[in-house]
């Protein structure tokens, strides 16, 4: 089976992260798509909603697609999440299973700053989805990692968690940019009511 991993603080999960794990699949032909909130990630500040807020929100917006789904894995563990860890732990769980890591283009030029990567790279495979405002060079990449992060383009969405986070403080809509169970969780639990990032 090939399963996209698509990690992220999802903080909260939005419509362009729901784009990026369908283009991916269909380019790729993947079976399933796993969303998988990190505790603490080590490139970000501390999230604004709880690691249980941002599962909740992620099982939300996954469910009712039986290709979806969402993991508790870095959530549960606590502490900083690395990928490597993770994915030695999915291996063990589902050997018979191909893994994908889908991340943004602003992360693929990040990459050889992660945690153990040129051993995480002989286990994974890397897709890198097209952003707006970030060009995706493998060439810049060192040789190791150039064979293992493939491209997927889709259309250009405007939307990330900080600026949602910056509209809901601000008393602006979302709708449309989350979905409407997302939505719904946000207003009815006052999450981003006030934003300094």
């Amino acid at each position: 089976m090939k399963v996209g991993i698509m990690g992220g603080t999802f903080d909260p999960i939005h419509m362009g992260h729901l784009l990026a794990a369908e283009t991916v699949k269909d380019a790729y032909k993947l079976d399933e798509v796993w969303f998988m909130p990190s505790h603490i990630p080590p490139h970000k500040q501390a999230a604004g909603a709880s690691g249980e807020q941002r599962l909740d929100m992620t099982r939300l917006a996954t469910e009712g697609y039986q290709d979806y789904s969402t993991l508790d894995i870095e959530v549960v563990r606590g502490g900083v999440s690395y990928t490597i860890d993770t994915i030695q732990l999915l291996h063990k769980e589902y050997p018979n299973t191909d893994f994908y890591f889908i991340i943004g283009a602003d992360m693929v030029n990040y990459l050889p700053k992660w945690e153990r990567i040129e051993e995480l790279v002989q286990q994974i495979t890397f897709i890198g989805v097209g952003r707006p405002g970030f060009d995706l060079h493998l060439d810049d990449l060192p040789e190791f990692l150039q064979s293992r992060v493939l491209l997927a383009e889709m259309p250009l969405v405007e939307i990330s968690s900080t600026a949602i986070r910056r509209r809901l403080a601000g008393g602006k809509s979302v709708r449309f940019m989350v979905p409407d169970s997302v939505l719904t969780y946000i207003t009815r639990s006052g999450l981003y009511e006030s934003e300094s990032r």
